[in-house]
């Protein structure tokens, strides 16, 4: 059988691309060595808890097309994001905004709080990420807050690392727990699978399948072929392997009500290895006897790991430019999502491109 469109990879890009093709009168065919759907936005059901098995996913967007293409296929509750970071015994909120920094200070005014932060930056030409983030927040905020966190994230000392890891520390001096400043926001009521599940209606899907391992034949069977994958395993590595940081989880089915009163704290110091507990049954308020709390420990990247954050340094971005400009000249392939195209994007940006993609393909 013959298709119009192949579609490596069943993550939100493959799935929305399939979804515009197929409305578009195409004939799809949609394979992931998984045994899922979703890609990493898969949540499972534990006793009425969706559990985000690859970490937390809340969906969030000020585009309104993207917004009205999602709620085709799922409705979405009010959740709204208002993590908490654990530090030295204490819980602060985030983003950092002025409930952080009454909770870190007592100061109760934005005048006061921007001398409190001035006083404290790091004024010279920044060299690494500690320099740069002092610059930027200040000692009591950075050392709290950032150092430990961030050490972990990407297993080393902040005074080894980039300062272009962190490009931007928003700093909010309003009263306000919202994580994200888009105007649409929340969870699919269900879960994300559900929405995956209605949005591949009348597609077919083919799982635990290697692309790699019949690649010739796969490619064989469709005009045009969409690859969500890595891009230097598409070319066999010959420019080199693109750096990721990995993460591993442990999960646990705890037999309490409420574990820790919200979706996500962040662990900011070292006192625990990992980054963050996530407590999944808030993300939809459900209400169960007993409760499902994931620890995520970021971890070094090997090959035949997920691959979860971009190490985006030059030498990474000199490497990805050149498996970019050969994926250019492939006029049967399209290349998208966050491995192809080798940057982290959440989910409402990967949505958009892939629209953008469809778009420019089907003239």
């Amino acid at each position: 059988m013959n298709y119009d469109y192949l579609i490596v990879g069943c993550g939100i890009f493959g799935t929305t691309f399939a979804r515009l093709a197929t409305d578009a009168g195409k004939k799809c065919l949609i394979i992931d060595k998984r045994e899922h759907i979703g890609g990493s936005a898969y949540t499972e059901n534990n006793g009425g808890i969706h559990v985000h098995t690859y970490g937390p996913h809340v969906f969030h967007t000020s585009n309104r097309k993207v917004w009205d293409f999602v709620n085709q296929y799922a409705e979405f509750n009010n959740f709204i994001l208002s993590p908490k970071a654990s530090t030295g015994g204490k819980l602060f909120s985030l983003p950092f905004n002025m409930n952080t920094f009454y909770e870190m200070w007592g100061a109760e005014t934005p005048e006061e709080v921007k001398n409190i932060i001035e006083s404290q930056k790091f004024k010279g030409t920044p060299k690494n990420l500690e320099e740069q983030a002092l610059s930027m927040v200040g000692k009591d905020i950075y050392e709290a807050l950032i150092k430990g966190y961030t050490e972990k994230q990407w297993g080393k000392k902040a005074t080894e690392l980039p300062t272009f890891l962190i490009k931007r520390l928003p700093l909010r001096f309003i009263y306000d727990n919202n994580y994200f400043n888009d105007r649409y926001q929340g969870v699919p009521i269900g879960g994300f699978t559900q929405m995956f599940e209605k949005m591949l209606d009348g597609i077919e899907v083919r799982l635990n399948l290697n692309y790699f391992e019949q690649k010739d034949y796969y490619d064989s069977i469709a005009d045009k072929v969409v690859y969500t994958g890595c891009i230097d395993e598409f070319f066999d590595y010959k420019y080199g392997e693109l750096g990721y940081r990995s993460l591993k989880f442990e999960t646990d089915v705890v037999q309490m009500e409420n574990y820790q009163g919200c979706a996500v704290i962040n662990q900011c110091d070292h006192t625990k290895r990992y980054t963050r507990t996530v407590e999944h049954k808030h993300f939809e308020k459900v209400k169960t006897d007993h409760t499902v709390v994931t620890r995520e420990y970021p971890i070094e990247y090997k090959r035949g790991m997920t691959p979860y954050y971009p190490i985006n340094n030059k030498d990474n971005a000199e490497m990805y430019d050149k498996y970019r400009k050969e994926s250019k000249t492939l006029t049967k392939f399209i290349f998208g999502g966050r491995l192809a195209e080798y940057k982290y994007m959440d989910m409402h940006i990967v949505i958009e491109s892939a629209m953008n993609k469809f778009k420019t393909t089907i003239k």
